[in-house]
């Protein structure tokens, strides 16, 4: 029985229980909105109504802090100091529950010749380049460097950013601040900001730098979307580049191989991440990313991260018990059935190492009907019976002509996967030549992913092999009628016999006799 049928049976048969489900709500990040607005329709068939407002990260603490909402997202913890101001804990009481894994993209929009670029690559120091201002042409030597195979035209880039405090901002600036920090001092002191310049969740901009700054993920990247804003490019989570059907760029990792936020890529990344494992801690299952953006493994997405949700501890600032038994319920939906999802949303579905932590720090939710969740029965694709991830393990390599060099892949990215790069000045690959992981069903003896240039199966902690990641898909609410349905439809008709029918019956033997009153 799944948990969703287990929670509407539980539902009919404690009517009393059924009432305490009453709406709870949330703000914070757009990151991860994508995963977390499928998940509140899923569960409204259960009678589980959870409101979000995707205000931004920073947004959405202030708002937990401050009380006015039951819980918040956010891709990065209270305490950090940006722009000289702390971002101070809230008094009351708080804790950190992952809830799902994820790439920060650059979707792009650039086109040569009358057709659309799909095979963008950019490293690093190009990156680093484009958004501190220093690379202002697509037909800069730098980015041609990385893309052989394009002719670039003379044509002005247009960074877009963020201009709401933002997680995915934050998760950015601590990638170039970490990587690139003489640049990014430097053009934040442009900006007016003290130097070192650090962590930030609202992005500098220069006047007059030729940015453009956007609200949130959907403005962002809905902007470069426009047909009318050729040349611009913006970071931005995975999944929105997928819903907009919009490339976005392979960036080069540590072992000089250019990939994209695909689900098994961001697996393999997050490989590197080390989490806080006290949990004494306030800080409790935050990340450090400064393994992943070093993770030498060719499959590596370098931008590779999770967001967590603020979850309350106590019943204070108006939430109850009764809000706590709503959150409980979405909390082990998400964290169980919902990594199912992760994928072909736009994100990777948490290790089971995180699944286990985070059903623990549902337990501190005043109110949360405690459950013992059999995690063997949640179809995470991350999850294998030796503890290893198999969506890391299984992942495929890049192709050859992803190796930082003089040859470039032609097939596409992100919402454009199936649509190839037709304007090319050299020879290209299709890239079709990845070797993949084995999809057999996971035993012991499950083998990884093959290198191709060394042809040994790399054990590794891992999940599943890819699945559906170029379509940029919307999980509908119900995937149709099936034994599920079927199943509740029988609970319940046998549940109402059982009330019904010893009346009728007494009532007939009364009429015939049988039964003296």
């Amino acid at each position: 029985m799944t948990l969703g049928l287990s929670i509407l049976v539980m539902m009919i048969g404690s009517p009393a229980q059924a009432a305490s489900y009453v709406p709870v709500s949330g703000a914070g990040s757009t990151w991860s909105q994508v995963a977390l607005d499928q998940w509140r329709r899923n569960v409204v068939q259960y009678g589980i109504k959870v409101n979000y407002a995707g205000t931004g990260s920073s947004d959405g603490r202030n708002q937990f802090r401050n009380g006015t909402v039951d819980f918040a997202v956010s891709e990065i913890p209270y305490g950090l100091k940006d722009g000289g101001v702390v971002d101070s804990p809230p008094s009351r009481g708080y804790a950190y529950m992952p809830i799902v894994a994820g790439g920060t993209s650059f979707m792009y929009n650039l086109v040569i010749g009358g057709k659309r670029v799909t095979n963008l690559r950019l490293s690093g120091p190009t990156l680093a380049g484009i958004f501190t201002g220093n690379i202002k042409n697509w037909n800069d030597p730098k980015v041609a460097a990385d893309n052989p195979s394009l002719a670039l035209p003379a044509r002005k880039i247009v960074p877009v950013v963020r201009s709401d405090g933002s997680g995915t901002t934050a998760q950015f600036t601590t990638w170039l601040s970490s990587k690139y920090s003489s640049l990014w001092n430097a053009y934040c002191v442009k900006a007016g900001r003290n130097s070192p310049c650090g962590v930030t969740s609202n992005y500098p901009v220069v006047p007059g730098g030729g940015f453009t700054a956007q609200s949130g993920s959907l403005g962002v990247s809905g902007y470069v979307s426009q047909s009318a804003n050729v040349g611009t490019i913006t970071y931005v989570e995975y999944a929105y580049a997928l819903n907009t059907g919009f490339p976005v760029a392979k960036v080069l990792n540590k072992a000089g191989y250019y990939t994209e936020p695909t689900a098994s890529n961001v697996a393999v990344g997050l490989l590197g991440a080390t989490v806080n494992n006290d949990s004494k801690s306030s800080a409790y299952l935050t990340q450090q990313l400064g393994g992943v953006y070093n993770n030498s493994d060719k499959r590596t997405y370098p931008l590779s991260s999770y967001s967590y949700m603020v979850i309350p501890t106590r019943q204070e600032f108006g939430f109850s018990s009764d809000k706590g038994y709503t959150l409980g319920a979405f909390a082990y939906y998400f964290l169980c059935q919902g990594q199912q999802q992760a994928d072909v949303l736009g994100y990777s579905a948490l290790p089971i190492n995180l699944v286990k932590a985070g059903l623990e720090q549902v337990k501190k939710i005043p109110g949360v009907d405690v459950k013992s969740v059999n995690i063997a029965k949640c179809n995470n694709p991350t999850f294998s019976s030796t503890g290893a991830n198999l969506l890391a393990k299984n992942a495929p390599y890049p192709p050859a002509c992803d190796k930082q060099g003089a040859a470039q892949c032609t097939t596409g990215t992100g919402g454009q996967r199936n649509t190839s790069t037709a304007v090319t000045k050299g020879s290209g690959s299709t890239g079709t030549s990845s070797t993949t992981g084995s999809t057999t069903t996971d035993t012991a003896t499950t083998s990884g992913a093959v290198d191709p240039a060394g042809g040994t199966a790399v054990q590794g902690g891992g999940l599943t092999g890819e699945q559906s990641q170029a379509t940029a898909l919307t999980v509908p609410p119900s995937t149709g009628w099936g034994i599920e349905q079927t199943s509740v439809i029988v609970a319940g008709i046998f549940l109402l016999g059982l009330v019904i029918a010893p009346p009728l019956v007494a009532r007939r033997l009364r009429r015939r006799g049988g039964l003296t009153p």
